[in-house]
């Protein structure tokens, strides 16, 4: 029981610490290993050790942690897995800039004492994030939480990696990977950033073999041109239809390559014929592999040209191209150059370009975890939500090539292989050999390289339960039910997760994958440091509050679109959060611990509609919240709240809550109130938690905490409280007050001064609402009287509104100055209309329609329909002032 009072205004910061510090002291975050009740389970999207909150995090977190209280207040034994990833390659790159500011390096260091320098690194910085989402008032349970390199993480990868290296899904060899020559490591796929930049289509002349004419082919990368090992062309291309020739001199080399056909070469594409690379072009990796070529590796994995480029040999890849391109020039193999714009992949680190090579590596032949995992979509097992993105995921698996695993790094889970440099034997187990099996050496030396970060991350969902040992917990909670992520990783993570969750548990990790969209600044943009419109999550929470923030979150995460972020936006919720304070602290003058107990039948028509309207918000936020609608969810509540409750209904009770109608209609009034209220503040709690639980504990017939509370959705008294014959009827009351409204706003009555109204209709119907309703509609319009009239008795000087089948008139005679009314009237359309053309000719102005941004160009017309609007209507109230006089 609370005590019954609230401070003049909502100040977040002191009461979200408060709350939060009690949430985490009480273990409202807890889930139970075992438990009688239902289950719900999520498990975080793990964000990087070295990261800071974003607002992508943002958006993730708040949706996760919406659901996750909504299901604690269905009762349900709710399981929130937090935990953060190594993340190899950028925690090393922070350690490693660290240890250059101290003037060390690694190498200097040596592995295992950097690897001790990485550990007290992450025990030190490496929780930033956490503390960060707790900000945002993330429920997870912080208990548990775990990280991708833990021991017990640890061991999950080594079983995972042993078992399908011995089950032949796991191999060495040479393929085609991204690598960073700054990182000196290869990239996943994601790691690669590609960027538009401005280059040249270099068109160079491959001679025949008896030096006369020969094929022209266009590349963006002379200086790799020396590792070319064929020229290919399209069998079906007109253009070489008649050519005889099976050979050709690789310019600047000694050396002759052959004249392929495939019908891979894009005809529509330079001069149609291709220089085929297999050690520096992925796609020409492949064809490479079709035509049995050689890859002959010419750039080093340092960025220097190594022996096949010749007098070219350590030169920096970039200065080999431009010397090569002088070369060619004077030799007259540069047929022309042409201006070109193409994307360039950069290390997502270091930003340094990547450069395809080929490579020794570790791969995973996924193609069989693939169908696995592509079938399990197929028939329905998980549900990608919304469902345009299943056909993005069923593109990728079914076109998936091996995933290459090893990254020549320090930081991560090490490979468990070894090899015995006396009999070649290559020895994969769980447990650290400590010789050769196969020979008895003991010189055995393991593998240097570590695991891609997406091979731990993902077992995320059953490794961070306690698998391979079948723990409590795996029962209670996996397959977890939802999985909340970004697009981005559609592929990367949510794939290769499903892919070892069917492969290694024979089930899926999780029922539904809801892909959320983009977080962007208001004009859609993108944001980005460089743009500056990066807009900062705790300096917003600062600003304004958490609940503000989410709540501005969940309202705009509608499925398939993006999310357009400004801090106006949050301002105005704050303003929503204000509104529920202040609607409370009224309240809260009012009802008393007494007031529980409703006696239906004694109820007036807006007493029954605020409880109808309030069943119905509750299915809606229900609704919302378990179909991912969470701007839907959120729409009605905020609908509900700031224009049902506080607009219309906290007005209707006023004179019974101030015993202006007597003690039972008081009664009636605070009971209603304090059910309604109690109601609001915990199906809000999900997206306002720290607000809702500081009111919740102040009003006077609560205990303990909102987050142990009952959502008000159940479906008896929501048949016992909704009631659309009701809802209707205040529907009309409400049109009704609104029309006589809109008379004194048009006609500029002061809002204190009371009016008459005369009421004529033939529909006995609302003719009997209008008269049980008599005193609603007298305090909300401000009425001096209301009474009914008959056609032929309506003065000449009022205004009218219809409402339904009734019209109301507005006596205008000693309440409006006509004359000065006029005057007032016709001043503001000369200055409205004056407006109206000046933005009329901006609109005509062609060059500004050329030249202005598009969301400029919409809000001027924005503009100009507004005024337009406000014009007509000023010249209407005009003229029905002068019909009048």
């Amino acid at each position: 029981m609370g005590s019954g009072f609230l401070d003049k205004g909502y100040e977040p910061s002191g009461i979200e610490e408060k709350w939060y510090k009690h949430w985490l002291d009480n273990g409202f975050f807890k889930a139970e290993d075992k438990s009688d009740k239902n289950s719900f389970s999520i498990v975080i999207p793990p964000p990087n050790v070295t990261g800071v909150l974003h607002m992508g995090h943002a958006l993730n977190n708040v949706i996760q942690d919406i659901m996750c209280r909504y299901r604690r207040l269905l009762g349900v034994n709710v399981l929130w897995m937090p935990g953060t990833d190594h993340a190899g390659i950028a925690t090393q790159n922070v350690v490693e800039r660290d240890l250059a500011a101290k003037g060390q390096t690694r190498d200097q260091l040596g592995r295992e004492e950097f690897i001790k320098q990485v550990w007290k690194w992450r025990e030190k910085s490496g929780g930033a994030i956490i503390n960060q989402l707790k900000r945002l008032g993330a429920s997870c349970d912080w208990d548990r939480e775990r990280f991708t390199m833990d021991e017990g993480l640890s061991d999950a990868v080594r079983k995972v990696f042993v078992r399908l290296y011995k089950e032949g899904l796991i191999y060495e060899g040479q393929y085609i990977i991204n690598w960073c020559p700054r990182c000196k490591t290869a990239l996943a796929d994601l790691e690669v950033e590609y960027e538009e930049e401005d280059a040249y289509l270099y068109y160079i002349r491959y001679p025949f073999v008896n030096k006369k004419q020969g094929l022209t082919v266009a590349t963006t990368r002379p200086e790799t041109m020396f590792g070319d090992t064929a020229v290919a062309v399209n069998p079906d291309d007109e253009r070489f239809k008649e050519l005889e020739e099976k050979e050709v001199m690789l310019p600047l080399t000694d050396r002759i390559i052959p004249i392929i056909k495939d019908d891979y070469v894009d005809t529509q594409f330079g001069t149609g014929a291709l220089k085929v690379t297999p050690a520096h072009d992925p796609n020409d990796f492949h064809l490479g592999e079709k035509h049995g070529l050689q890859k002959l590796k010419v750039i080093g994995d340092d960025g220097l040209m190594l022996d096949g480029a010749g007098q070219f040999k350590g030169l920096d890849r970039f200065e080999c191209r431009k010397r090569a391109v002088e070369v060619l020039t004077e030799q007259g193999l540069l047929v022309k150059k042409e201006p070109l714009k193409h994307s360039v992949g950069n290390c997502y680190r270091c930003r340094t370009v990547v450069e395809p090579i080929i490579s020794k590596q570790w791969f995973v032949k996924v193609a069989p975890l693939a169908k696995k995992a592509s079938d399990a979509v197929h028939n329905g097992r998980t549900r990608i939500i919304p469902d345009n993105w299943s056909k993005t995921y069923f593109e990728w698996m079914d076109n998936i090539r091996d995933w290459c695993i090893s990254r020549q790094i320090w930081w991560g889970h090490r490979i468990p292989v070894w090899k015995c440099p006396a009999c070649k034997e290559v020895i994969v187990e769980e447990i650290d050999p400590t010789q050769c099996p196969a020979c008895g050496s003991k010189e055995i030396a393991q593998e240097t390289d570590v695991l891609d970060t997406w091979f731990s991350s993902a077992l995320w969902p059953f490794s961070t339960m306690g698998w391979p040992e079948n723990t409590d917990l795996l029962k209670t909670f996996y397959p977890t039910n939802v999985l909340v992520t970004g697009f981005d990783i559609l592929f990367f993570w949510v794939a290769r997760m499903m892919m070892m969750g069917t492969h290694f548990m024979d089930e899926v990790p999780f029922d539904d994958v809801y892909i959320h969209a983009l977080v962007r600044d208001e004009h859609g943009k993108k944001m980005s440091k460089s743009k500056g419109n990066v807009i900062d999550p705790l300096k917003v929470i600062d600003e304004y509050g958490a609940d503000a923030f989410r709540f501005t979150l969940a309202a705009f995460a509608a499925q398939g679109r993006d999310v357009k972020m400004s801090e106006s936006r949050v301002e105005g919720y704050r303003h929503f959060v204000n509104k529920l304070w202040n609607a409370s602290r009224f309240a809260l003058m009012h009802i008393t611990a007494k007031d529980t107990q409703i006696e239906y039948k004694k109820l007036n028509l807006a007493e029954k509609w605020i409880l109808s309207r309030c069943a119905y918000t509750s299915l809606a936020v229900k609704e919302g919240i378990e179909n991912y609608k969470f701007n839907e969810a959120a729409s009605a509540a905020y609908q509900f709240i700031w224009h049902e409750f506080c607009d219309w209904f906290l007005e209707t009770a006023k004179p019974a809550l101030y015993e202006k109608e007597g003690v039972q209609r008081r009664d009636c009034a605070r009971s209603v109130l304090s059910k309604v209220l109690e109601d609001i503040l915990i199906m809000v709690h999900p997206f306002m938690p720290f607000v809702t639980e500081e009111i919740y504990h102040i009003l006077p017939a609560t205990k303990g905490s909102v987050m142990a509370a009952c959502f008000p959705y159940n479906e008896k008294e929501y048949k016992t409280n909704r009631n659309k014959a009701v809802e209707k009827e205040m529907a009309f009351v409400f049109d009704l007050i609104s029309g006589i409204r809109n008379i004194r706003s048009e006609m500029n009555i002061q809002p204190s001064m009371k009016i008459k109204v005369l009421a004529h209709t033939m529909d006995e119907k609302e003719k009997i609402s209008i008269a049980e309703n008599k005193s609603i509609i007298v305090n909300l319009a401000t009425l001096e009287s209301l009474y009914f009239c008959e056609a032929d008795n309506i003065p000449s000087s009022s205004a009218s509104s219809v409402t339904g089948n009734t019209i109301c008139f507005v006596l205008l005679e000693g309440v409006v100055d006509f004359d000065k009314e006029i005057k007032r009237l016709e001043k503001e359309l000369d200055k409205n209309t004056k407006e109206l053309l000046t933005v009329q000719k901006r609109l005509h102005n062609e060059s500004f329609l050329e030249k202005a941004p598009e969301e400029v160009i919409q809000k001027v017309r924005g503009q100009h329909s507004d005024l337009e609007e406000k014009n007509n209507k000023l010249k209407k109230n005009l003229e029905r002032i002068q019909e009048m006089k």
